[in-house]
């Protein structure tokens, strides 16, 4: 593996760049030194760094290891993860991972490796060790499980990693990946949003003779969700994600400057978002993130409902407002039909711009124990647009006795089936809820595959199986036994192909960070 010249390393910058916005003096510094890391740090933060040991243990080295340091596989290797910490604040800085090869370490250089709390930069000073660092490579990488921990991030947001070899004698002394999230050593104001996705379970109240519309049930996912950072700038640039998703951003930030009074724009990179037209809410959660974005950076303490009010969001569901609100099962209470100040037809969300979230009547921890998986087979994407708008139309209103026993199943089976941790009660009033009102009407525009996916959950060991507001998502709730719900579902795609994930309800709303 050669090593980056210093034009290539510019380039890679360049790269990063292009993906998560302009990077600050000091983290490209720390992508492309020679020297040393910890000293860096140390000037940086005018505190001492301290070294945590997450991981420290000898293993064979596999084909790339092995390539990496210059030896044979199955070689024993020193493995190492640290975090490098501000001693003061105990902030994590760096996140690093090393192998190295034992063979071509002396007895005491060996020994210090393996201590805890020694950095690799005084290590090789101790014991004067000439060496030189040759970086391989810098780029961007999500997250994940364990930095997200470290550093008390969402697991998908960007992360900045450089990786280098130590050469001694000619010879690879040691391999280093160092990772820091993109928001850190930087002076410049990042506000960071990871908001959740949703299931829409029904809407309730598709009838209008109560006086009232809408009304729905729903839960807030863990994952996927929506990630995006926000920085001040003159106009309104949108990076990453797709065009749609990027005019969705754009025209949130536009609507949200515009509404507030805001004195500039932003520089928006989104990172992560449910895929769009499946019923998981993305739309909202992408509106609603931009704007409270951008509200952060510009210190305007504004309600979810107001920001909503202002994306044009919650006209018809509150799940996806309440979800980035506040997490958890929720039901809404839907909005006044036919009076002065309400909604005078049906129509979904996108098309009841004005018209404020409905009052959540009921907010619940979902059980933690409870998993959830959806299912989304590659087919059409779920109605959206003038498709969307036609369906309420024509569909509306439901009769009103399926009205009547969709409130039943809500009030009297749902609700209580969340609080009391009765998982088949509630099955099976998600169930039932498939053939009535208007997710029966759902249901039934749906490609074969989803009644299919319905059926083939609940056989293979789910307590309830339901479509997600239009789908084309399937969900499947249960506790145990959950991968083989999961193989049924992934027997039933077949060829068709689809994406399967297993997660759980998050009892939390959007988290918003600066950084």
């Amino acid at each position: 593996m050669e090593p980056l010249t210093t034009e290539e390393i510019v380039e890679k910058i360049r790269k990063i760049e292009e993906g998560v916005g302009r990077l600050s003096p000091m983290q490209k510094v720390l992508i492309g030194t020679d020297g040393s890391v910890t000293g860096l740090l140390e000037m940086a933060t005018g505190h001492p760094v301290s070294i945590t040991t997450l991981v420290q243990d000898v293993i064979s080295a596999d084909v790339g290891a092995a390539d990496e340091l210059g030896i044979e596989p199955g070689e024993e290797i020193n493995y190492r993860i640290v975090e490098l910490r501000d001693s003061v604040t105990g902030d994590v800085l760096i996140y690093a991972v090393s192998i190295t090869p034992l063979r071509r370490l002396a007895p005491e250089f060996r020994h210090d490796l393996m201590r805890a709390d020694i950095p690799i930069g005084r290590i090789l000073r101790r014991h004067r060790i000439e060496s030189r660092r040759e970086i391989t490579d810098a780029k961007i990488i999500r997250a994940g499980t364990d930095l997200a921990r470290s550093f008390k991030v969402n697991r998908c947001e960007p992360m900045v990693s450089r990786r280098y070899r130590i050469i001694h004698q000619e010879e690879p002394l040691i391999v280093i990946e160092e990772i820091f999230p993109c928001t850190a050593f930087t002076d410049e104001i990042r506000v960071v949003v990871d908001a959740p996705s949703r299931i829409h379970i029904t809407l309730i109240e598709m009838n209008g003779a109560s006086g009232r519309v809408d009304g729905s049930v729903g839960v807030t996912l863990d994952e996927p969700g929506c990630v995006l950072d926000a920085r001040k700038a003159t106009g309104i640039d949108v990076r990453g994600g797709n065009d749609e998703a990027r005019r969705r951003v754009a025209d949130a930030a536009r609507a949200t400057r515009e509404a507030f009074g805001l004195p500039g724009g932003a520089e928006i990179v989104l990172h992560s978002t449910a895929r769009q037209h499946a019923g998981l809410g993305s739309g909202t959660q992408i509106a609603l993130a931009t704007a409270a974005a951008i509200c952060r950076l510009y210190e305007r303490d504004v309600s979810v409902a107001d920001i909503a009010r202002v994306v044009g969001r919650g006209g018809t569901s509150g799940i996806g407002t309440a979800a980035f609100e506040q997490g958890g099962f929720i039901l809404d209470g839907g909005h006044r039909f036919g009076s002065p100040g309400g909604k005078q037809d049906f129509r979904p969300s996108s098309a009841s711009k004005g018209i404020a979230p409905p009052p959540v009547l009921a907010r619940h921890r979902f059980p933690e124990d409870w998993e959830i998986l959806l299912v989304t087979p590659e087919v059409s994407t779920g109605a959206h647009g003038t498709a969307e708008v036609d369906i309420f139309r024509t569909h509306c209103p439901v009769p009103i006795e399926e009205v009547r026993e969709v409130c039943h199943e809500v009030l009297m089976r749902m609700i209580p089936g969340v609080v009391e941790h009765d998982l088949d009660l509630f099955g099976s009033a998600i169930n039932r809820t498939q053939h009535l009102g208007f997710k029966k009407v759902e249901v039934g525009l749906q490609h074969p595959v989803v009644p299919a996916l319905l059926e083939g959950l609940v056989q293979a060991g789910a307590a309830g199986a339901g479509l997600s507001s239009f789908g084309p998502t399937v969900y499947a709730i249960g506790d145990s036994g959950m991968g083989e719900v999961a193989r049924a579902a992934e027997e039933v795609l077949g060829e068709m192909g689809g994406s399967v994930t297993l997660t759980k309800a998050r009892n939390c709303g959007a988290n918003l960070r600066a950084g």
